[in-house]
């Protein structure tokens, strides 16, 4: 049978948790199944936002970190985010952290955590393209239409309006895209060192590979190195590419970022 070259249905839908707005985009699958796996993916969501909040005070995370809980007593989701920052933290030899002024705060690796799960969940209900957007962070399964990749805008920091690339998943099956930066939320990456504001040279990152969970992570860490030892760093690391915009509007890209772009 020849392939349709038409565009599958898509089930779209914005939801409000964890302090932004994740937007879902589906495509193709049998429709009962995949809106069974948007709304479990929603349920997921909000039950990470009640484990992981750090404005709750009786949420899992925060009850922890006071030491009225033992990890082995929360839910094992607790502990799978805690050991995906421990190996965060290695991996950036510290420039990623799973603490904050002291205190276990893990939530700069869980929304990028729960955005691909989300994704994944729903992917596994036989769509054949998944789009989820949590607060600029994407995750990419599949394609939403034969012969069209998904391509994910990157807006450029020092003109509003305008993009500084756009990212293509051409090629490959899964693909995220994560951007750290100043632009948006102003001044609130904290250098590890120090426990202060990152002071960088950099206005943004984006970093592109195929797990939004350590695309985020990755992209967070080489904010607050700044770009001479990001740029080095990044080009470590496997199947990771990035770009890098400076304050005085230099760009910097991984040697193989080209790859992605379209």
């Amino acid at each position: 049978m020849a392939e349709s070259a038409e565009a599958p249905p898509a089930l779209r839908h914005a939801e409000e948790v964890m302090g932004t707005v994740f937007s879902f985009d589906v495509r193709g699958g049998e429709p009962t199944a995949v809106q069974a796996a948007l709304e479990g993916a929603i349920a997921q969501l909000h039950r990470a936002d009640e484990l992981f909040s750090t404005y709750r005070e009786e949420s899992q995370l925060s009850r922890l970190a006071r030491g009225e809980l033992r990890v082995e007593q929360c839910d094992p989701e607790i502990a799978e985010v805690l050991a995906l920052g421990a190996q965060a933290e290695r991996t950036s030899e510290g420039w990623f952290s799973t603490t904050y002024q002291g205190l276990l705060d893990p939530t700069g690796i869980v929304k990028g955590w729960a955005t691909e799960r989300a994704a994944r969940h729903i992917a596994a209900a036989g769509a054949s393209g998944v789009s989820v957007n949590g607060g600029g962070d994407v995750q990419l399964y599949g394609v939403p239409g034969p012969h069209r990749p998904w391509r994910v805008g990157v807006s450029d920091p020092l003109r509003p309006g305008s993009l500084a690339a756009v990212v293509s998943a051409s090629g490959v099956d899964e693909l995220a895209v994560a951007t750290s930066g100043t632009a948006e939320r102003g001044t609130h990456i904290v250098d590890p060192r120090t426990g202060k504001s990152a002071v960088s040279d950099l206005v943004a990152v984006t970093v592109v590979g195929p797990r939004l969970t350590w695309v985020d992570a990755w992209a967070t860490a080489a904010f607050a190195m700044g770009s001479r030892q990001a740029l080095d760093w990044l080009e470590s690391l496997p199947d990771i590419e990035a770009l890098l915009i400076t304050a005085g509007d230099e760009v910097r890209c991984t040697g193989g970022l080209a790859q992605r772009l379209g």
